[in-house]
């Protein structure tokens, strides 16, 4: 029994171990860190802003700000009626009576601190002056015109524990970052390595299958894809073979019927015999295709410009009307043979509903283009699709000579489907037809042999 673990398994194990790999960095960040020291404000500094009226910089703290108020602020300004607090010795300092004074905090702490300060504010007085007040406070002290003369500290977008907060979040998201990069690249190779094999296999039918590795979803999704290729390739090589028995096995009854028509009068016996060379060359035909379809293909990189020009220049030594316009480089990774059929029948349907071939090849997205057009009378748009089928026509005679047997656009479609590409046809603005193929662009690296196909991993990232 396969005991591979689950996609889920994978997928529950690196959340667990993100928020383990955070809980842990963000302890031992927190535990190694000293304590935040809080804003303090000495009952001098508060003085100093206040007689000033002007900001004022506390030693360890923030900004205090000054500014005149028409009213106190509200909220108790009594702390008790302890000897020495802030409120008695501001007003004290400031020689005013404390009525005058307001000192409000919502959560007060006043301290006296004992003995001489370790660290004094340069100028600082002693005694009263060394009353602190921690934290977020506002004191106002009445003016002899009414208004009110207010100090608070400056507000800060971030106090020194959030900020320490912050940097230990983006202390623990820079360790896990990388660990979940890891797991979700990992997690996302075999989906990357399906869409390969599929790629290949539509260039190459007889594409390596995939390798069983990976999790058990990875697994079951690839013995699918393995079995799935194997019953196309079983599906299509049955049609195949269908095909060329029954091409064979009339090969028998026609020549029967060409001994049997000796007796019959001359004049049926041109019109049957036509009949029969027609259907010799449908299964000649036929058989050549079959043959084509089903000898081991191997594929090598492939310069298609040159394959191009060189069927135009085959062309053109028969009297033929037929050039290249334009041939940049163009690799791909192909049959010889059968991409030359494929260039060969464009060209001579080019030549044969028209007088003139003009070839061209290029790139475009990834692909490699070639195009063949004619001057010809094109093809109604309802039947452009139709001209691949196999057996149909273009042109509605029954001469060989004209309309041919109508595999020529079929064994194109083929060929080009069978390389990863795609084949269409195209009426050009004042008249004659274009014929477009696409191919994909070889890729980069060597290929491995044919004759020796590898099995596609799935277990480890592919480097592109």
């Amino acid at each position: 029994m396969n005991r591979a673990t689950t996609l889920f398994l994978q997928a529950l194990g690196l959340v667990a171990a993100t928020l383990l790999a955070v809980l842990v960095c963000s302890t031992l960040i927190i535990l190694n860190m000293p304590p935040p020291a809080p804003d303090v404000y000495t009952v001098g500094e508060v003085a100093n802003a206040l007689r000033t009226g002007r900001t004022h910089q506390a030693f360890e703290g923030r900004m205090l700000d000054v500014r005149a108020v028409d009213r106190p602020p509200e909220g108790g300004s009594a702390f008790g009626r302890r000897r020495m607090n802030f409120r008695a010795g501001l007003a004290q300092v400031l020689k005013t009576d404390p009525a005058n004074v307001v000192v409000v905090q919502n959560q007060p702490q006043i301290v006296r601190l004992g003995g001489p300060p370790q660290r004094r504010p340069p100028g600082a007085e002693r005694g009263l002056e060394q009353t602190v007040m921690f934290g977020q406070f506002q004191a106002a002290v009445r003016q002899p015109n009414g208004q009110w003369l207010l100090v608070e500290p400056h507000p800060a977008m971030f106090d020194s524990w959030q900020v320490r907060v912050l940097l230990v979040l983006i202390a623990s998201a820079a360790t896990v970052t990388p660990l979940a990069w890891w797991f979700a690249r990992r997690l996302a190779a075999p989906i990357t390595t399906f869409a390969r094999a599929a790629e290949r296999l539509g260039r190459d039918p007889d594409a390596p299958p995939l390798e069983m590795k990976g999790s058990a979803e990875v697994i079951a999704a690839a013995t699918a894809f393995n079995e799935m290729q194997h019953r196309l390739k079983r599906y299509v090589d049955y049609r195949t073979t269908m095909l060329a028995a029954i091409a064979h096995d009339l090969r028998t009854p026609l020549t029967r019927v060409r001994f049997r028509i000796e007796s019959v009068p001359d004049e049926l016996k041109t019109k049957i015999a036509k009949d029969i060379d027609e259907m010799e060359a449908m299964i000649s035909s036929t058989m050549g295709f079959i043959q084509d379809a089903t000898r081991p293909r191997e594929r090598t990189k492939l310069e298609v410009s040159s394959l191009v020009e060189t069927v135009m220049d085959e062309a053109a030594e028969t009297g033929a009307d037929a050039a290249v316009d334009r041939a940049e480089r163009a690799v791909v990774d192909a049959d010889p043979i059968a991409l030359k059929r494929l260039v060969t029948n464009l060209v001579d349907n080019a030549l044969k509903f028209g007088s003139q071939a003009r070839g061209r090849v290029f790139s475009e997205a990834g692909m490699a283009v070639v195009e063949v057009d004619d001057n010809g009378p094109g093809v109604p748009e309802r039947d452009i699709e139709r001209a691949f089928e196999p057996f149909h026509r273009l042109e509605n005679s029954r001469s060989r000579e004209t309309g041919g047997i109508g595999l020529g656009l079929a064994v194109v479609r083929a060929i080009a489907r069978g390389h990863g590409g795609e084949v269409v046809l195209r009426n050009r603005e004042g008249g004659g037809l274009t014929a477009r193929v696409t191919l994909p662009l070889a890729m980069r690296g060597p290929r491995p042999p044919a004759s020796v196909p590898q099995p596609v991993s799935l277990g480890e990232p592919a480097n592109a």
